[in-house]
């Protein structure tokens, strides 16, 4: 009698799921999430136009980042067929995002002109995706302004001035742009003294033109020179990392909000 081996094939769990769809830059989802919530949160009257716009805002992200993946896949990749994943989810998300926005944008036509001023850091991104690198420190930084910009666009929404904006929308620039090369001395540039060196200079500079905003930033970018002088070179795992920032970003936020 021979045995039989039963094999159960189980549906795809939610962890890879979200593997396939969302993208893995975690970072970004605080960059994402902070300057928009702060002028959310700013504004006079906030709205539930300001939901519809986030939903369409983090849609646009992911669709986004589909299209940059299956253009450097199919640019770059040995594997055949390795971009085809991107398609649907770059697709579907697309296709969210525009339900989302187009009636936003007919209400608000001033939306149109914002969008319109991001594109061409899309487009730097978009390049990078094409060249395949995607990691260098010109495409971080592109990333940073669109994104803080957002804070802008949610404070207007919510009937606030723009002008009441840039102090803000500043801070969030300092704060996200010191990322990009303090991650890199976390993980790939870890063994670089000069990127390191580099890092806490920016982050120095940062400091000092974050207190010029106001006194109040003086102490989060105290804590981001802090870090961005002690913790590379301990080794510290990915997970540890992103609390770190996570933590980083929410004081930010908190402090952008008191200091209003």
């Amino acid at each position: 009698m021979t045995e039989r081996t039963v094999v159960t094939v189980r549906p795809a769990s939610r962890r890879s799921w979200a593997r396939r769809w969302l993208p893995d830059q975690h970072g970004a989802w605080a960059m994402l999430a902070v300057p928009f919530l702060a002028g959310t949160l700013l504004a006079p009257r906030p709205a539930p136009a300001h939901a519809v716009l986030f939903g369409a805002w983090l849609l646009g992200y992911v669709a986004v980042f589909h299209g940059q993946q299956w253009l450097r896949l199919r640019r770059h990749s040995r594997r055949p067929g390795a971009a085809a994943r991107h398609v649907r989810p770059g697709l579907v998300c697309g296709a969210a995002c525009a339900v989302l926005a187009l009636p936003l944008a007919a209400r608000h036509p001033w939306l149109l002109w914002a969008g319109a001023a991001a594109a061409p850091f899309v487009a730097v991104n978009t390049y990078a995706a094409w060249l395949g690198r995607e990691r260098a420190l010109w495409n971080g930084l592109a990333a940073v302004v669109p994104a803080c910009a957002v804070l802008l666009v949610t404070l207007r929404l919510g009937g606030g001035a723009p002008a009441d904006g840039r102090r803000p929308a500043l801070a969030c620039l300092l704060y996200f742009g010191g990322t990009v090369p303090y991650v890199k001395t976390m993980i790939r540039e870890r063994n670089s003294a000069p990127y390191r060196r580099a890092s806490v200079a920016c982050h120095a500079v940062a400091l000092l033109l974050a207190t010029w905003l106001t006194p109040w930033l003086a102490v989060p970018f105290t804590l981001y020179l802090a870090r961005a002088a002690l913790l590379p070179g301990r080794g510290l795992r990915a997970p540890l990392i992103g609390s770190v920032e996570l933590a980083a970003s929410a004081l930010l936020l908190t402090v952008l909000l008191a200091a209003a």
